[in-house]
Parts: structure tokens; sequence; C-alpha cells
């Protein structure tokens, strides 16, 4: 009988793994300024999850900037300039927070 509910135990779904949005392809410790390339347009005002193996918060998105100059959201594909509060690295993974 005990293999049974083994058996059953395993079979229980799985919480389902988010898929990352972003990387960070570099940080700017002087001023607090994450860069990261979108997989996808993401605007202002989004919680965001950064994750890496000494990264770990989550913050919404204040503020950010393409080519020295504000945007309102970020172009898919482009690396953009995030006001962060913590540090970040290079290859931290950024994921959507719902």
């Amino acid at each position: 009988m005990a293999k049974k509910e083994a058996t059953k135990a395993a079979k229980a779904p799985k919480e389902k793994t988010p898929t990352p949005i972003g990387e960070v392809t570099h940080f700017y410790n002087k001023i607090g300024v994450a860069i990261v390339k979108f997989n996808k347009a993401v605007p202002v005002g989004t919680k965001l999850a950064f994750k890496g193996a000494t990264t770990d918060f989550e913050e919404t998105v204040d503020s950010m900037q393409y080519d020295h100059k504000p945007i309102d959201s970020a172009p898919k594909g482009e690396q953009v300039g995030i006001k962060v509060k913590e540090s970040v690295r290079e290859g931290d993974l950024v994921y959507p927070v719902e």
C-alpha cells in the first residue's frame, strides 16, 4: 500500500517554472543601473524578479532608458537600462511577477 501512495505523490502536478523574459547583460554599480536584454516588450510599472547565483529580489520598474533617453516600454530584443535598488550580475535572469 505504501508504494501506491508514493506513486500518487510522485504524479502530483508540479509547480510551473516561470519562463525568463530577460537577462542582465551589464550592471553599473555606482549608479545602480542594470542593462537588461528583454525577449518581449516590458512596460514601466511591471514587477520583475531578478534571480541568479547570489541574486534573488523583486522590484517594480520605476524608470528605464534606451539609448540614454527615457522610455515607457522596453522594446523586444533591445538592451535597456533599468534603475535597481540592489546589485545584480551579468547572466542573472529576469522573470515577470504576477
